[in-house]
């Protein structure tokens, strides 16, 4: 059997609690960890599974930098990596310039502003008590480089795989070498037999992604220039009901997982492969939600 990967978990209205159930049972399955991501309170799950998990890792992948105080964030994870006995680690991001817009924040500089925020962490520690190991959310080159240099792990989120070395090559040699040095992607996941079902998934998902100047020039980068330039232009036409089928066969086999079980299951060994150690998988379903998608994961790794 594969080896099992990581999953991201939202808590999402009126399914808190059965959430909470899935996670217990996610442990037992044997999956690698639990990370939570911003579209919920993310810390908030976070203390949930110190106390419904007993040994599997968990995390936040993002926790919004500019949502709460950095000394609030500090006492929120040293309580959280107290009580779990260890097993949290504190992720955090700057989000995208849309959801900044939504809630009225002002930010700076990305690197800037995570220098400064994970420095007053830090500064809190004489008063919070230990902290957890940090995680910065990456995509590009100067966030990888930053992550080597101020904390303990680097998190992408719809990575390219046939791109992941050459953005491994930011990170000093130690630290790919460390272990301990959290090295993670959040990929998004689709299982069903009808793999264009799957991947027409994905397509609808990551339409708001690609709608991003970041995303863009990353998989610029990563060798997908006519794919992003032809969303550049459906945009500028407002022909945004374009966008999904302008996402290549080519793009999704690189950035997503889809396709039957073994399909997936070989995608995570690949994965591993190119040099993540924690595999984070973001199961979507053709046929139902989340807790839908669970049991289609669950069943492919059982």
């Amino acid at each position: 059997m594969a080896q099992k990967p990581a999953v991201s978990l939202a808590a999402m209205p009126k399914r808190r609690q059965a959430t909470l159930e899935l996670a217990h049972r996610i442990e037992h399955e044997g999956f690698a960890g639990i990370y939570c991501t911003s579209v919920s309170d993310g810390m908030g799950m976070c203390e949930a599974l110190a106390f419904v998990t007993h040994e599997i890792p968990f995390g936040t992948s993002i926790a919004n930098i500019y949502t709460r105080h950095p000394f609030d964030y500090a006492h929120g994870a040293a309580f959280i990596h107290e009580v779990s006995e260890g097993r949290f680690r504190f992720g955090i991001g700057v989000s995208h310039g849309p959801m900044h817009q939504r809630l009225g924040l002002q930010v700076g500089k990305p690197l800037a502003d995570i220098r400064k925020f994970v420095h007053d962490v830090k500064a809190s520690e004489q008063q919070t008590g230990p902290l957890p190991p940090l995680v910065l959310a990456t995509l590009r080159r100067p966030m990888v480089k930053l992550a080597g240099e101020i904390a303990q792990g680097a998190v992408w989120a719809n990575a390219a795989r046939s791109h992941m070395q050459e953005s491994l090559r930011a990170l000093p040699p130690e630290k790919l070498q460390d272990q301990t040095f959290v090295i993670a992607n959040m990929i998004p996941t689709c299982i069903d037999e009808d793999k264009a079902t799957a991947a027409a998934v994905h397509r609808r998902t990551l339409s708001n992604y690609v709608r991003l100047p970041n995303y863009q020039q990353y998989w610029i980068e990563a060798g997908f220039e006519e794919e992003m330039r032809a969303v550049q232009q459906a945009i500028a036409r407002k022909e945004d009901e374009k966008i999904p089928q302008l996402l290549s066969d080519r793009w999704l086999q690189q950035v997503t997982l889809y396709g039957t079980a073994s399909d997936v299951r070989e995608g995570v060994e690949a994965w591993y492969e190119a040099g993540v150690n924690t595999l984070i998988v973001v199961p979507s379903s053709a046929h139902g939600n989340q807790m839908v998608a669970f049991e289609e994961l669950i069943a492919a790794f059982h």
